[in-house]
């Protein structure tokens, strides 16, 4: 069972990860001698790209392989993307300590897109790697 869906697990898995880390206070939480500008939005970029990767595949194995390829990628992206702005939302509604952000929104995007792209380039064509989970 856990091996038929591996990539069920690891996408909700993940997005509870982000949730969590999203919507948590890191307040008080101290880190001496990292001070990297725009660290948070390479951050953001990260969870988003992780999970449109990670959103492809789940997808794929959800639908038995019944949707294309090109509206897996579609549907990946757009969950992705709007995820990320639900959560921005979220964080300013809900949060003390926590903003929204429309620049961490672009980053959470960039990085939905810049998933779908990489599993396109890994997966598709005369890749070595193979389309098939």
């Amino acid at each position: 069972m856990l091996k038929k869906n591996k990539y069920k697990i690891a996408f909700i898995s993940w997005m509870v990860f982000v949730t969590y880390s999203s919507l948590s206070s890191f307040e008080g939480v101290d880190t001496p001698g990292l001070n990297i500008p725009h660290l948070d939005k390479a951050v953001h970029f990260t969870f988003y790209f992780v999970a449109s990767f990670l959103g492809v595949f789940c997808l794929r194995e959800f639908s038995g392989r019944a949707i294309s390829k090109k509206k897996v990628f579609l549907i990946a992206v757009l969950f992705a993307i709007a995820f990320g702005i639900i959560i921005e939302v979220l964080q300013y509604a809900l949060t003390t300590d926590r903003q929204g952000d429309v620049w961490d929104a672009f980053a959470n995007s960039i990085g939905a897109l810049a998933g779908i792209m990489a599993v396109k380039f890994l997966f598709s064509g005369n890749s070595r790697l193979k389309w098939e989970i």
